[in-house]
């Protein structure tokens, strides 16, 4: 590892917590993203790898500012408080959002997948377990940012989860920094930043390809041409998922990077002024 990096104070912030005014118990359409089965699927299996990954960076992140001089953990108090609270937030509406899935007929394998990975990983050294974190954190916030400027990747979406969607987007990228700037204090390398992203990537396409195979399977709707044309539009068409994400995820191979490179605040301050009726902030 190298020499931890002592950030200043001022590089910390307090992240507001939020109750998001949603009530998923109603339950809700199972073609829910404008009624297209590849768009509704794919965030579907997106959503089934939250509420235990959520965990699992709460989790890193404590760890990691326990390995902090203390004197460093107190500057950190009120960013991990922040961080925690909004993860915490978003594992239990997904939570909640999973459980319709269940009803609906879905099966989710991908929280097996990460549960096991998490186990056969916990006798690692915190510094990896906050590295991934990191590395997932990127691929969130640049998927948030799009979720913003594309209005095509939920066009149509019930407009409840449209909200859950974006309200989730917005806050991923609020504290994108947190795990970043904590792997750079616990004096992680280079290296091993980007082999992680590396090795988080390969895993994250795999596995959220297969879950949404099983998804559109189970749905009795992956025989259909239509599901797959709809899946090369939505992933690589005009302002497609993957067309529009894919150079803004390499950047964190660069040296040098930082997620504030990613410069997306200025959307995120829009929508959260624009919704200010749809949360309360409870703490922050």
């Amino acid at each position: 590892m190298n020499a931890p990096v002592d950030l200043p104070p001022e590089t910390t912030r307090r992240l507001p917590i939020r109750r998001l005014r949603v009530d998923l118990s109603k339950g809700f359409p199972k073609l829910w993203n404008g009624g297209e089965a590849f768009r509704t699927h794919y965030l579907n299996a997106l959503s089934m790898s939250f509420p235990i990954g959520e965990q699992f960076f709460i989790d890193s992140v404590k760890k990691g500012v326990a390995m902090l001089p203390p004197e460093q953990q107190a500057a950190w108090a009120d960013e991990v408080r922040g961080f925690t609270g909004q993860e915490a937030t978003h594992r239990f509406l997904h939570g909640q959002f999973n459980a319709e899935l269940d009803r609906q007929g879905l099966k989710n394998y991908w929280q097996g997948w990460a549960a096991w990975r998490i186990k056969n990983g916990e006798n690692m050294h915190p510094v990896n377990h906050v590295a991934v974190t990191a590395a997932y954190e990127h691929f969130t916030a640049v998927m948030a940012t799009g979720v913003l400027t594309h209005p095509n990747w939920l066009e149509g979406a019930t407009p409840e989860l449209a909200l859950l969607w974006r309200w989730h987007a917005v806050e991923e990228s609020e504290h994108k920094t947190v795990a970043f700037d904590l792997y750079r204090a616990m004096g992680g390398s280079e290296r091993r930043r980007r082999l992680w992203f590396i090795y988080i990537a390969v895993q994250f396409f795999f596995e959220s390809s297969l879950q949404t195979f099983i998804n559109l399977w189970r749905a009795g709707l992956w025989w259909q041409p239509r599901t797959w044309w709809q899946a090369g539009r939505y992933l690589f068409g005009p302002r497609g998922l993957w067309a529009a994400s894919f150079f803004p995820l390499l950047r964190y191979l660069q040296r040098g990077f930082h997620p504030n490179d990613l410069a997306d605040a200025s959307e995120m301050a829009q929508w959260l002024q624009a919704q200010r009726e749809a949360y309360s902030i409870v703490a922050g």
